[in-house]
């Protein structure tokens, strides 16, 4: 009879806590689930900064991505091109802006 006794009792403590704001779980919870956020941040950010590295690394020895660089920055375009220029995405629907190779 003892035997069951023991884990029901923890049971019931652990369901106390949690229900209990001043226990603190909660707030565990919730910084533990804004940590994972953060640390998704920090993924995404550490691949922006690569991608950022490598678009350095070429602007500063190949003239063509100099060029590129430039001439997406002013909107400018070489006699004969046609330049397109396409409304912002809006909404849901909004990706991340492309890039050019």
């Amino acid at each position: 009879m003892r035997t069951w006794l023991i884990p029901v009792l923890v049971v019931a403590a652990l369901l106390a806590a949690w229900l209990d704001d001043d226990s603190g779980i909660r707030t565990w919870m919730s910084l533990r689930a804004d940590v994972q956020a953060a640390e998704g941040r920090l993924s995404d950010l550490r691949e922006e900064i690569g991608a950022l590295e490598s678009e350095a690394v070429a602007l500063e020895s190949d003239a063509f991505a100099q060029e590129r660089a430039i001439r997406e920055e002013l909107e400018w375009a070489r006699p004969g091109e046609t330049v397109v220029r396409m409304p912002p995405e809006t909404g849901a629907a909004l990706s991340e802006t492309p890039r050019f190779p």
